[in-house]
């Protein structure tokens, strides 16, 4: 059944909902304050919650109202919490700001930086199993399935990213191409899918709604890539050109920064005729991906 064409995509309210599950969320579980502290720093911390957002607009754009993929919404943004504060520690990113604030292991120290990813990590999988379960059972174990390839997916991103070990034969647009579609576009595309199991997708709408999370995680790792050499750092919140210090691959490295925008171009027209065929159900993904194609590049 079609969502009704009056369904409403209010951000902010929809952020706001989300970070008062994750706050419930997080109180009901009565953590030790050394570990409850560095977690609601890091997830509680002001974002986009752009995950969260896109698991929501799903649920809609596969016919549900939005509010049905909360506990995928909260897990969602869990693990993303934690593969920011793994990632920013001395021994992969080594970042000083996260959102324009100290990373936590600047503000609590490596161990509590470590052990709260960790922590968040787990707890996700909590969310998704026991805030408000999805009443099919078979839909219920395809949301953890998805969640869990979705994270794995994301950590082999990061280990090509930072440790290599590619196939041999791959040029290096190959290897950009396999490290972004794990470490940014997995996590991207399980939120889209997952907001759009709580909705019971058909499998047409659902492949329309995979396929865009594919062409928008792509689009928005590639924007980062340009953003790290062209941005401001007082716009964008972290320290910029990291990338190309530590000599990592990147599309504009790889293809440099006008065919970069090229590629933005095209798979922002590819995201854009999956929606038209979805229908005005897609609304909500449509602000979203005139949102987050419109950071300055």
């Amino acid at each position: 059944m079609s969502a009704p064409h009056s369904l409403t995509f209010n951000i902010e309210a929809i952020r706001s909902r989300v970070d008062a599950g994750m706050t419930v969320f997080i109180e009901g579980l009565a953590l030790p304050v050394h570990l409850d502290d560095p977690i609601r720093y890091s997830l509680l911390a002001p974002g986009k919650r752009i995950r969260p957002l896109l698991a929501w607009a799903s649920a809609q754009a596969a016919g549900g109202e939005g509010p049905e993929c909360m506990p995928a919404a909260i897990a969602v943004e869990l693990i993303h919490a934690f593969s920011l504060v793994h990632d920013d520690l001395p021994a992969l990113d080594n970042d000083d700001l996260r959102r324009g604030r100290p990373t936590l292991h600047k503000h609590a120290g490596e161990a509590a930086a470590i052990l709260a990813g960790d922590a968040m990590l787990a707890l996700a999988f909590e969310a998704v199993s026991s805030v408000a379960p999805h009443p099919a059972p078979q839909i219920q174990a395809r949301l953890i399935a998805r969640l869990c390839e979705g994270t794995r997916a994301m950590i082999v991103g990061q280990v090509y990213d930072t440790l290599g070990g590619f196939d041999d034969g791959l040029d290096d647009l190959q290897k950009i191409q396999l490290i972004h579609s794990n470490k940014t576009g997995a996590l991207i595309h399980a939120s889209c899918v997952m907001g759009a199991l709580t909705a019971n997708a058909d499998p047409e709408r659902m492949d329309l709604i995979g396929g865009f999370a594919r062409d928008l995680g792509l689009q928005f790792q590639i924007m980062d890539d340009l953003l790290d050499i062209t941005g401001d750092p007082t716009v964008v919140g972290k320290a910029l050109r990291k990338d190309e210090d530590a000599d990592k691959l990147t599309y504009p490295v790889v293809v440099g920064v006008e065919r970069s925008r090229d590629i933005i171009g095209s798979l922002h027209s590819s995201a854009l005729e999956k929606l038209d065929q979805i229908g005005p159900e897609a609304n909500g993904l449509r602000i979203l991906q005139e949102l987050m194609t419109s950071r300055s590049y």
